[in-house]
């Protein structure tokens, strides 16, 4: 990937709609989990896996001590030269830490990037403390594939049914809370990706074809970010959304 690459994504996590209402979402859900006494510490040792140009890494670290961990050793360099942190070169499919290191693993639309979904969970949990809490999203429903799970590397797009068994695959642990997010808009987006797939082939896209190109700053942007971003209220009520284009889900490993 090229630096440019990197910029414009550096630039899309911080203001397109959607990544700034699913940090919400995510920022308000923990701190939901730390009033309810679900993660207890004083000082939270978060692992943040596939943090990428470094967002969540920042809005994380409200909440405690946060290590990062990027796939991409030039993402790593870029993300670190404009953030500051420091972030590890590693594969959450072999995760560079001992058993038991942290409170919070956090994995953010990361392991429909992983081919062995299975082993990534696995060292999820590995590393997690007794106790500790495993917190990810993933895109949801394979009938919202499109061309942008394509160029994104994308393996699959998940139903909650799906990551509940691939968490409980042992019985080291149990399920906090999942959901579906992204609720409001998915009407609309799932007839914009069919319409797209039906009409438009893959060499007559503009660009790469993501979603994301899409982004202009301003009043839609704006309005879409605090649709999404509403639900936050209904998820920390544990109100579990029927469909959406996204999940949240959160698992407890046992003591």
């Amino acid at each position: 990937m090229q630096q440019d690459y990197y910029k414009e994504y550096y630039d899309l996590e911080r203001q397109h709609w959607w990544f700034v209402a699913r940090e919400k979402i995510i920022s308000n859900y923990i701190k939901k989990l730390i009033s309810d006494k679900v993660l207890t510490n004083d000082k939270i040792n978060i692992l943040n896996i596939g943090c990428g140009p470094g967002r969540s890494s920042q809005y994380l670290s409200n909440f405690g001590t946060v290590t990062s961990l990027e796939y991409d050793k030039e993402c790593c360099e870029f993300a670190s030269k404009l953030t500051g942190l420091e972030i590890i070169n590693g594969s959450i499919t072999e995760l560079p830490f001992a058993d038991k290191s942290y409170d919070l693993v956090c994995a953010f639309d990361v392991i429909e990037h992983v081919e062995n979904d299975q082993l990534a969970v696995s060292e999820m949990k590995r590393v997690s403390k007794d106790g500790g809490v495993l917190l990810i999203t993933v895109p949801a429903f394979m009938s919202l594939w499109s061309h942008h799970d394509v160029i994104n590397h994308h393996f699959r797009r998940y139903k909650t049914k799906e990551i509940e068994k691939l968490f409980n695959a042992r019985n080291d642990g149990n399920k906090i809370f999942t959901s579906y997010f992204n609720f409001i808009l998915f009407l609309p987006i799932y007839a914009v990706r069919h319409l797209s797939n039906l009409l438009i082939s893959d060499k007559k896209r503009p660009g790469s074809g993501s979603d994301f190109e899409t982004f202009k700053p301003g009043f839609m942007n704006n309005v879409l970010n605090k649709l999404m971003a509403s639900e936050s209220k209904l998820i920390n009520q544990n109100f579990k959304l029927p469909f959406g284009v996204s999940i949240i889900y959160s698992w407890k490993k046992k003591h």
